[in-house]
């Protein structure tokens, strides 16, 4: 279930960020939301997947962030923001999913 949730912060992070920027013209408050989503998914990674993967998933976040700009020009707004988010949920999704505790593999 935390795959989920992991993968729904993200999302959320993602759209909502932009979404909250647009609608406000408050970048800050844009932050916010995206920082919060963020540390949030972070925290279900690490639990469910382990630090390295963890890592590894919150640069896609933040690649993603940053690569909407540029493709953005290129696309508009709107579908450079799906595209990323798209493609951090599916990395969640693969990525994000349950490690095998110690107990378990015994």
């Amino acid at each position: 279930m935390s795959r989920i949730a992991s993968t729904a912060l993200a999302t959320t992070g993602l759209l909502g960020g932009y979404a909250t920027g647009r609608a406000t013209k408050k970048r800050p408050l844009a932050a916010v939301v995206l920082g919060a989503a963020g540390v949030g998914a972070f925290l279900l990674w690490k639990k469910d997947a382990g630090t390295g993967k963890a890592v590894a998933l919150a640069s896609a976040y933040l690649g993603g962030f940053g690569a909407s700009h540029p493709l953005a020009k290129k696309i508009g707004a709107w579908p450079a923001v799906n595209t990323v988010t798209a493609g951090v949920a599916l990395l969640s999704l693969v990525l994000g999913g349950s490690k095998k505790k110690a107990e378990e593999l015994s």
